[in-house]
């Protein structure tokens, strides 16, 4: 996540830390892409009929992360908002989590290369 600067900054000295705004290190325009998907993790999981055949011609191991994640940000999201975060910290939070399913579904779906 470090290289779309979804991660904190740092500041430690000793033993003492802390941790700042995201580091917004990297590709601006994923990040923000990122992020304007995660915003709709509020709304509950859920297919619409208009999207049911393109989930359903995707590959079914794809289909399973995909729902895992819907289900399990949806869940994150309301969560966060009921310990009275800001959206902005919420939806940042989101995004992160949501690019880590992004990378689990690209390596479940493209071989690695021989070196």
């Amino acid at each position: 996540m470090g290289y779309l600067g979804l991660v904190p900054t740092e500041n430690s000295t000793g033993d003492r830390g802390k941790r700042g705004s995201i580091t917004k290190a990297g590709n601006g325009r994923a990040r923000r892409i990122l992020v304007e998907a995660a915003s709709s993790y509020r709304n509950p999981p859920r297919v619409s009929r208009d999207k049911q055949p393109k989930v359903e011609a995707a590959p079914r191991r794809a289909r399973e992360i995909a729902w895992k994640a819907q289900t399990r940000l949806c869940g994150r999201f309301r969560s966060l908002d009921r310990k009275g975060k800001r959206r902005t910290v919420i939806v940042t939070a989101i995004a992160r989590e949501l690019s880590a399913y992004i990378w689990a579904i690209n390596r479940e779906l493209v071989p690695l290369r021989q070196a």
